[in-house]
């Protein structure tokens, strides 16, 4: 099913869609796109811009933690072959671990953190974290079960980043 996936997504022609994916990659790299919306929660969005801010960029900080520093560090798995890319973007992705992917991991993580404190940012941040999970895949840099494992980790980063402090709250005498 992997190998199905890969190849079918990877296969999309579409110029367009190619353009679009590519720039929110490079504006998730480095988690520069999720930097900047949490910059304008801030700016714009009062008390509950500021809340959801923190909340997702402590759940992208925990969620890269996991993905980049424990999961990728045991787990070896290599990227799709890249016969299976039938695109020149298949020479970018780098050479670590492709398990899980660590930007839908930061994507989900943020957007998931934001969408509790501020419901109408975490539906504008839900587009690019769901486009940058397909460019995952569709550069080749991941499988779809690295981006569904990436997913999962975003989503568990999330909340234990909203649920945590609340228990924590609640042991005080």
């Amino acid at each position: 099913m992997d190998r199905r996936l890969t190849k079918r997504v990877a296969s999309w022609r579409e110029p367009a869609l190619h353009r679009t994916l590519s720039a929110v990659e490079e504006a998730a790299e480095g988690s520069k796109l999720w930097c900047g919306a949490a910059v304008v929660m801030v700016w714009i969005g009062g008390r509950d811009g500021r809340k959801a801010a923190v909340a997702g960029l402590t759940a992208l900080a925990l969620a890269q933690l996991v993905s980049n520093g424990v999961c990728k560090q045991v787990s070896g798995r290599s990227r799709p072959p890249k016969e299976w890319i039938p695109h020149d973007e298949v020479e970018d992705r780098p050479d670590s671990s492709s398990f899980p992917s660590g930007h839908t991991a930061a994507a989900v993580a943020f957007t998931a953190a934001v969408a509790p404190s501020w419901p109408a940012a975490g539906t504008v941040c839900a587009v690019p974290a769901a486009l940058v999970a397909v460019e995952r895949v569709q550069s080749g840099a991941h499988y779809p079960s690295d981006v569904a494992a990436g997913a999962a980790l975003g989503l568990v980063s999330a909340w234990l980043v909203r649920r945590l402090p609340q228990q924590a709250l609640r042991r005080l005498p």
